[in-house]
């Protein structure tokens, strides 16, 4: 238990129940509630017979009838009653507390009498005289307002006897009053805040009728006790307390304080809510907050198109591994939804949603998340354009044929088998991913793959003497593991086995270039490697102002005599910043290579990803680079926008380093620069760009890309 300044937290077992209900009062409140509206009806015949009496001098004593009380009255609630953030309760405790509601009744003393007797509420009988409506009718004069305390007596507090004078409205000196005028003003005097109890007093004096209203002033506050409360900071309570220590309870301040806690669970999206409120003897205010726990979740597959529930191919474990909302925790709407968008994100399933449901345990509930799965394999087979890195009209055209299964196993585990053949190119590739190692905590991810390729090695070694085209081949087989490191952070590290060389148009592997230059590291018609890679990549926030940052490492292992020894990194960079209904984007990217690599492998600069105005590669290709790059894009319409760009590229004075200078030998600039124009579509097929650029040697040229420039 935590103490300060009077205030003190404890836990609870108590829970609310779910779904919210109204739960209905008392039969014995509303009785005490309907004398507090009746007794200024009993006031009124008390008073009427009185007058009767004076007229008529009689020497009887003064009675007081009973008036008829229909059971149409409505009964008005204070502020307190009317907030579901209360529990009602007539239980009579030990502890002495006062109730949070309020009760009223009537007294009638005759002169010289020294004791008050206080009017009761009787079952209303056949044949009495006056209707409710006749008695609010009648009005009676009365000289004399007062307010007293409980026993009549002066109340020692002048401030609240202010209070409760500030608000009475109908009852002043010297005035005429109906029983609902006087029923009224009891009421405002509980909705000050101020008073547990009113009790309207006639009294017979010599000046007239004198009308007492006495109260009953709440304790002042010195604690807090708060039960059930986990989840909410105390700090938060005690702030919302502090200002009332040592002061007199007031029930309308009470009540805000009660919204307010109520609040900040609905802010956050938490089921919480304050469930009771009592005021002990000694001014302690004990607080009962009632926090729904999670108690179970459950799974629910639904057919797509019946709805009706059925059999699903996911594993359940493998969704609520997904779920940040765990047993025992206060449930979070907010975090119920968040968990919604990390299961859509698996790609599995086609709608999702969260039930809760009150559990057979009191104060929790059991989560039933409702899911519709996709298919999870497919055949697809598609044609389209390369970026352009071979001549001819139809020589960038390719056919692919893919077959894909995305929850492999019933665990989400994605396969891939995919055949891309172009003119020169093609590319079989097997890719297995495991986006979430089992018994992993870290989100790891495992990927294996295994490719055979077939690309254009104009890159580099184009524009041969004999107009001859090459082709570098690779095997690669490897396996990687990636993992968030940091919000925004992931981290990526593998290891792949590379076989690679160069052929001719006919399929044969050759050696050296058309210049005399080496096509391969080892100066063998194929180059083996052993790579460790490593990449690191700041996503930010994704939005087109946010900045992105990657860095990948490669370094050749010398596990075999004969296999390349080398160390590559490269690295890029970008940043978006607004400009009216303009944006500009500013990208940098740069790398550089030592060791005995292949040459085919160095670093082209030039083309539609690179220095735009020139062919790729007809920059340049070195051991190191540098491209950066301006665009300025704008809204043209509705989701075609239109871009004003520059780069420029330099290979750093390293194209001569290449084994066999491949660059010098073709002439190549080594830098360059290009500008343009072009207009883009945001597509389901992803950024479409078509791009016309002029360059530094005043060459023109049409790029047509997918996604942004790299």
């Amino acid at each position: 238990m935590r103490q300060k300044d009077g205030v003190s937290f404890v836990s609870s077992s108590l829970k609310i129940p779910l779904p919210y209900s109204n739960r209905s009062l008392p039969q014995t409140l509303v009785s005490q509630l309907a004398r507090t509206r009746h007794s200024a009806f009993q006031l009124m015949d008390s008073l009427r017979n009185r007058s009767s009496y004076v007229e008529n001098h009689s020497t009887r004593s003064t009675e007081s009838i009973q008036s008829e009380l229909g059971t149409r009255s409505v009964i008005r609630s204070s502020p307190l009653l009317c907030s579901a953030s209360l529990s009602l309760s007539t239980q009579n405790h030990n502890t002495g507390r006062s109730s949070l509601l309020h009760s009223a009744s009537l007294l009638l003393t005759q002169p010289g009498s020294s004791d008050s007797t206080q009017s009761g509420f009787e079952v209303p009988q056949k044949g009495q005289l006056a209707t409710i409506s006749q008695v609010k009718e009648e009005r009676v004069l009365v000289s004399e307002v007062l307010v007293r305390n409980k026993d009549g007596e002066e109340l020692e507090r002048k401030d609240l006897e202010m209070e409760a004078l500030t608000a009475l409205k109908a009852c002043r000196a010297n005035s005429s009053l109906t029983a609902g005028e006087i029923q009224e003003d009891v009421q405002r005097i509980f909705d000050s805040g101020y008073f547990s109890s009113c009790m309207p007093v006639a009294v017979d004096t010599r000046d007239g009728i004198r009308l007492v209203f006495r109260v009953e002033p709440n304790q002042e506050f010195h604690g807090l006790v708060c039960e059930g409360a986990n989840v909410i900071p105390s700090k938060f309570l005690e702030d919302a307390f502090r200002d009332g220590l040592g002061k007199v309870v007031n029930l309308r301040r009470l009540d805000e304080v009660i919204n307010s806690i109520n609040g900040w669970y609905m802010e956050r999206g938490l089921f919480g809510l304050v469930s009771g409120v009592d005021i002990l003897s000694g001014g302690i205010i004990r607080l009962q907050v009632a926090e729904a726990e999670v108690n179970n979740i459950s799974i629910r597959f639904l057919d797509r198109k019946t709805g009706e529930p059925t059999r699903g191919k996911t594993k359940p474990e493998t969704i609520l591994r997904q779920l940040t909302t765990k047993k025992g925790q206060v449930y979070n709407m907010h975090q119920g939804k968040r968990d919604v968008d990390a299961v859509s994100t698996m790609g599995l399933m086609a709608d999702i949603g969260i039930i809760p449901q009150l559990a057979g345990d009191a104060g929790k509930v059991d989560l039933i998340m409702n899911v519709v799965e996709r298919p999870s394999g497919r055949f697809s087979a598609g044609a389209g354009i390369s970026s352009g890195i071979t001549s001819g009209p139809l020589s960038g055209l390719f056919g692919s044929f893919a077959y894909s299964d995305r929850n492999l196993f019933g665990r989400n585990q994605k396969l891939n088998v995919s055949l891309e053949r172009g003119q020169i190119d093609s590319t079989f590739r097997i890719n297995y991913t495991d986006p979430w190692i089992e018994r992993d905590d870290k989100r790891t991810t495992r990927t294996i793959i295994v490719q055979n390729s077939r690309t254009p090695g104009t890159l580099v070694h184009g524009n041969q003497h004999d107009n001859g085209n090459l082709s570098i081949g690779r095997v690669t087989a490897g396996l990687e593991f990636s993992r968030p490191i940091r919000p925004k952070w992931s981290g990526t590290a593998g290891i792949f086995f590379q076989h690679a060389g160069v052929r001719d148009e006919k399929g044969n592997p050759i050696i050296k270039d058309s210049y005399g230059g080496p096509l391969t590291g080892s100066g063998k018609a194929y180059d083996n490697m052993l790579l460790a890679k490593f990449e690191s990549v700041y996503t930010g926030s994704g939005d087109k102002d946010s900045s992105m940052f990657a860095f990948n490492m490669e370094q050749g292992l010398p596990i075999m005599p004969e296999w390349l020894v080398f160390n590559r990194v490269n690295a890029r960079a970008t940043k978006g910043v607004g400009i009216g209904p303009a944006h500009l984007l500013l990208r940098l990217s740069g790398g550089h290579v030592v060791g005995n690599f292949s040459p085919h492998e160095a670093f082209a600069l030039g083309g539609t990803n690179s220095v735009r105005g020139y062919k790729e590669g007809a920059v340049g290709s070195g051991r190191s680079y540098v491209v950066c790059s301006t665009e300025v894009s704008f809204p043209m319409l509705g989701p075609v926008e239109g871009v004003i760009f520059a780069d420029y590229g330099h290979d750093l004075w390293s194209g001569p380093n290449v084994p066999g200078d491949p660059a010098g030998a073709r002439y190549k600039p080594g830098s360059g620069y290009g500008y343009g124009l072009g207009i883009r579509v945001d597509s389901a097929l992803g950024l479409l760009r078509l791009e016309y650029a002029l360059n530094d040697r005043h060459s023109k040229r049409i790029h047509f890309g997918v996604g942004h420039p790299k």
